[in-house]
């Protein structure tokens, strides 16, 4: 399928996803342009990882709340995002959505940064993010590094022997950095 190479109004992005030619296939609309969404398995394997670690505090904790992985699409300021990996607490959201971009935005986006993304569309999309309120963790594994942004506050970033925390989104939660990579841990 052919991306469309003009810019395209969000309405007509809704209803160019689901043509049949778009089956199967996922895709982002940031700052008024169509975005394929394509990753590869060490990404994929390091926000598997991550979304594992949040729902295994989630379990241990007794904390009410989805998770959602790359699959899971979410409305960010008008614009249409699909994160690696999403919390929404049940307290903003009682059930999961069962929209193909939840109109709710998450609590905690963690977007893994893979070859095919641009630091042009990451850029808008933290500033949407943060706009909203939702705090990000944006995982460059060709750095081993995580940076935590959080509206209002200087941007953390986070080498493999520190420690990631929850902040005020999943308090209590903590993760060494390393521990991510672990494969690459020498």
């Amino acid at each position: 399928m052919t991306i469309p190479t003009t810019q395209m109004s969000v309405d007509t992005f809704d209803e160019w996803i689901f043509l049949p030619e778009n089956d199967g296939l996922s895709y982002e609309y940031i700052g008024g342009e169509i975005v394929e969404v394509v990753s590869n398995n060490y990404s994929s394997k390091i926000a598997f990882e991550i979304g594992f670690h949040i729902r295994l505090f989630m379990k241990e904790n007794n904390l009410e709340g989805h998770i959602t992985g790359a699959d899971g699409g979410y409305v960010i300021a008008g614009e249409r995002y699909i994160p690696d990996v999403a919390y929404i607490s049940s307290a903003r959201q009682e059930k999961p959505s069962h929209e193909a971009y939840n109109s709710n935005h998450p609590d905690l986006a963690i977007e893994v940064m893979s070859p095919s993304d641009s630091d042009r569309n990451l850029r808008i999309k933290v500033a949407n993010y943060l706009s909203v309120g939702t705090m990000v963790w944006v995982v460059r594994p060709d750095k081993k590094q995580i940076e935590v942004y959080v509206a209002g506050e200087k941007v953390r970033i986070l080498n493999k022997k520190d420690k990631l925390d929850g902040g005020a989104v999943l308090k209590g939660f903590s993760l060494i950095v390393g521990d991510i990579f672990s494969e690459d841990v020498s």
